[in-house]
């Protein structure tokens, strides 16, 4: 089969396509349904594929897309606030991981050199599966995302100096030896040519920023002027892999590399462009990388020492789910967020493999020793789905209803006549419009960050999840005149207003509607205070282009005034006919058709002819009729 690229590849995406989606249907998540593929047809499987370690270095490039992409959604400013993460959870959490594992490894019999390496090596996490979980379940901005990400970047710089010290770990433990090799470090860093290296260093990083934006931006402007769509996706994958090699160049990791050229574009106008380009190469890249895992997982290792391999996993996974759990609640994280953070982080990361087959060249982990551990590393990847599975099923239905209890109902005040569930901008601008007429209202959204951000401005949001029939009871919706669904997401929509809806049938509800078939989706369930978000600002562009084309203000305003009411009729009569296709089109053909006759029976402006840049004055043209 390794002879055969074309066979290779076809067993990968067939396997894929059989497993994963079955797998989600399941509710065990795609990142399960990928390790149990890589099982499946690995060479412990079915022996599909072997060579394990070749598919995993051409999908580690999927980590250093991902990173890039992450790096696309932050803005330095944004960075540059995560600081406080970076130290005070990213630092801790790989120090006291690493004490704890080494002490634990040193009383259950293992050599100080092995305790150590095998420490620092457990205490990484998995930054592919950590965002990649983080991104399904869409808790990227939330203050577990972030504070995720805040330790994940600190254990990718964390990389080299644990490479380095390594070499030193694979030395006699003579006295000689080691004082040897003190000297020689002192002497290198007395060496001009250390003050050199990081001077450059520091003059790669500042380089990169003035190229960021001197030379990429201009750049990507050319290429997307060229209109070529192909050449722009060339563009952005060099993007990618330059960013990553100049890291590399310098001893540091690529995927730093990668996030930090992601954030240096954050600003870019280009940015939203870049990421639906590389969005499916990341996609595919990660599946495949989380197949290669599954691959690794030797079952015959793993008969041969089940119960020490059981110990190991289990006792690194509580290990670190302890102490992310205490970090986090020293920064009085939400509970529900603490528990996240706690389970993205619990496994041990891609990069112990680096560190362990670096250890095993060295002579400084044995092969023995080397075997069991990425065995265990491997497993370690395979508990984190099956945590998140198990914190969805029981305990997050428990944890909703306490934090209900806890923060919510003591702080709503229930006398509010309104509830608005979102305060994204569309819930800002109805917010804004509302309080300036002097209404009181209860805000709820699901967003820490951007909780946190509005606060700064004095508004104050409460946490919650809009779909909880609980939360909403706290809120006092029950009580409520009026229940404004602000929410992102056709389908979130629908299901807030079906929940609000079956709970307390008395309430008016008003929510944004995406589209007509969206909006006739809301008149089923009873609503009808909607507005389709983008009608309203293609009336009034209409309105101006009328205008812009030289008819005059007041006539384009009636003429985009009964447009308004015709196309509202249309919604309304074609309400009854929206399960039938062809009676749909039929209607919507006939309204077309009475729209035109109605504007010419009532006369309205005729649009003015154009002659060269000048537009005609209207009085100029016969009239119709």
């Amino acid at each position: 089969m390794e002879n055969n690229l074309l066979l290779a590849i076809f067993a990968l995406l067939a396997a894929s396509v059989a497993l994963v989606p079955l797998a989600k249907a399941a509710g065990l998540g795609t990142v399960l349904g990928y390790l149990v593929t890589g099982i499946l047809i690995g060479p412990y499987g079915l022996r599909l594929l072997t060579d394990t370690d070749t598919i995993r270095a051409i999908a580690e490039f999927g980590i250093v897309l991902m990173l890039f992409l992450i790096g696309l959604d932050l803005r330095p400013r944004e960075v540059w606030r995560m600081r406080t993460r970076v130290m005070g959870l990213g630092l801790p959490q790989m120090v006291l991981t690493t004490i704890v594992l080494v002490s634990v490894l040193t009383l259950g019999g293992f050599s100080l050199n092995t305790a150590v390496i095998v420490g620092l090596a457990f205490s990484m996490s998995s930054t592919a599966i950590a965002m990649q979980s983080a991104e399904q379940r869409d808790i990227t901005r939330t203050d577990a995302g972030r504070s995720s990400l805040a330790v994940l970047l600190v254990q990718d710089v964390a990389v080299i100096p644990i490479m380095a010290a390594i070499p030193l770990l694979a030395l006699a433990t003579t006295p000689v030896r080691v004082d040897a090799e003190l000297t020689k470090a002192v002497a290198q860093v007395e060496h001009p040519d250390f003050w050199f290296t990081s001077a450059s260093l520091i003059a790669v990083f500042v380089g990169a920023i003035l190229g960021g934006r001197y030379v990429v931006r201009p750049l990507l402007r050319f290429v997307a002027r060229a209109g070529v769509r192909e050449i722009f996706t060339a563009l952005a994958l060099a993007l990618v892999i330059g960013a990553a090699l100049g890291t590399e160049r310098l001893g540091l990791s690529p995927a730093l590399g990668a996030f930090v050229g992601g954030v240096l574009l954050a600003d870019s106008e280009y940015r939203h462009e870049l990421e639906s380009n590389l969005q499916p190469f990341k996609s595919l890249l990660l599946g495949l990388f989380f197949i290669s895992v599954g691959m690794s997982i030797s079952f015959t290792e793993f008969l041969a020492h089940p119960a020490q391999l059981a110990v190991i996993v289990v006792g690194v996974v509580a290990t670190k789910f302890v102490i992310l759990y205490l970090l986090a609640t020293l920064f009085k994280m939400h509970r529900a967020d603490r528990l996240l953070l706690a389970i993205l982080l619990s496994q041990t990361g891609e990069f112990a493999f680096v560190v362990m087959q670096f250890a095993n060249t060295t002579g400084a982990l044995g092969n023995d020793l080397h075997a069991l551990f990425t065995v265990a590393v491997a497993l370690s990847m395979a508990t984190t789905p099956l945590l998140l599975l198990g914190f969805d099923r029981l305990v997050a239905p428990r944890l909703d209803r306490r934090r209900v209890r806890q923060e919510v109902g003591e702080e709503i005040t229930e006398n509010r006549r309104i509830v608005v569930l979102g305060y994204g901008r569309f819930g800002q601008i109805v917010t804004r419009m509302l309080r300036s007429q002097g209404f009181e209202m209860t805000l709820i959204d699901d967003d820490a960050a951007q909780i946190e951000l509005v606060r700064r401005f004095g508004v104050k949001v409460f946490y919650g999840d809009a779909s909880r029939t609980e939360l909403l009871h706290a809120a006092g919706v029950a009580s409520a005149d009026l229940v404004i669904i602000a929410v992102g997401g056709g389908e979130r929509i629908l299901e807030v207003a079906r929940n609000v809806r079956r709970h307390f049938p008395g309430v008016a509800i008003a929510a944004r509607a995406i589209d007509r078939e969206h909006a006739h989706s809301l008149m089923e369930l009873g609503v009808t205070l909607f507005e389709r978000e983008t009608f309203h600002s293609a009336i009034r562009l209409g309105e101006r282009v009328l205008t812009h084309l030289g008819q005059d203000p007041g006539d384009a305003h009636v003429v985009a005034r009964r447009f308004e009411e015709h196309d509202t009729r249309l919604l309304e009569n074609s309400f009854a006919v929206r399960n039938d296709r062809e009676a749909y089109i039929g209607m919507v053909r006939r309204s077309m058709s009475l729209l035109n006759a109605a504007m010419e029976a009532d006369e309205p402006p005729v649009r003015p002819a154009v002659e060269g840049n000048r537009a005609v004055d209207k009085n100029e043209l016969p009239r119709s009729g």
